[in-house]
């Protein structure tokens, strides 16, 4: 199957591992237990206090970790700068970053605030164009950039408010990437998870509503686990997907294709 992947000994940057629950430690751990190089970035010094406990007590390894804010093109810059001279080539970066503040997540969405609706698109989706543009050049042998979505993007979901506007140009910007990167063989996708008890998660007001809600509707009648968005991001980030490019996967149990 690794020869299949074809991701053995090849370099990925995993950008927003916030604790074990998170979907980029999923893919980070499907990623290592096939043999792939991780490279990890982290935004503050408390974020990377939470990553190197969190890799020292397992058996991932990190190649390299490199502070990256998203939030500022020079950090950006920096870090892939870093990253080139450390490992030359990388051959694809996850992007699993996401943040509004909690007022404009628990209030009304008509009571969004400018400030507030700038930083979420700032953070959750202009971010994934300012990535891409600044890995673009790192990724000679080609490769593929993932980014993690949700189906608040396109459907309303009670207190995902600002973000799910925010998730919505993350995926209109994934297909516009695609169109651009595809010359220089760098496919583009997002993973569209399902409902998972991540930090993120719990800043959504009706969270465990919609897990109930999915166990009980979905077609596998069941939520998804880490390992499963995990695993379909490896398939996503390998050989296996290199016909894909512009998609959204859905990682949900079907939830999606409910009416």
């Amino acid at each position: 199957m690794i020869d299949l992947l074809k991701v053995k000994d090849k370099n990925f940057v995993i950008m927003g591992v916030a604790n074990e629950r998170s979907l980029a430690w999923g893919v980070a751990k499907s990623l290592h237990q096939a043999g792939a190089n991780l490279i990890f970035t982290y935004r503050k010094e408390r974020s990377l206090s939470k990553l190197t406990k969190l890799i020292e007590k397992t058996d991932v390894e990190a190649k390299l970790v490199s502070e990256c804010d998203v939030n500022n093109d020079e950090s950006i810059e920096e870090a892939f700068t870093k990253i080139g001279k450390e490992v030359g080539v990388i051959h694809g970066v996850i992007h699993s970053i996401a943040f509004a503040h909690s007022e404009d997540l628990k209030n009304n969405f008509v009571n969004t605030t400018r400030e507030g609706y700038a930083f979420a698109q700032d953070t959750s989706s202009y971010s994934l164009i300012a990535v891409a543009r600044a890995a673009q050049p790192l990724m000679t042998e080609g490769g593929s950039i993932i980014a993690m979505s949700y189906l608040g993007a396109e459907r309303v979901v009670e207190g995902y408010n600002v973000m799910g506007v925010a998730k919505a140009a993350l995926e209109s910007s994934v297909k516009y990437l695609a169109m651009d990167l595809g010359s220089s063989n760098i496919r583009v996708n997002a993973i569209s998870a399902g409902a998972i008890k991540t930090l993120a998660a719990k800043g959504v007001p009706s969270f465990n509503e919609i897990l109930h809600k999915i166990e009980e509707t979905a077609p596998l009648k069941r939520n998804v686990t880490q390992e499963e968005v995990g695993d379909m991001s490896l398939a996503m980030l390998s050989n296996l997907s290199r016909g894909v490019t512009g998609e959204i996967v859905y990682v949900d149990s079907g939830y999606n294709i409910l009416g």
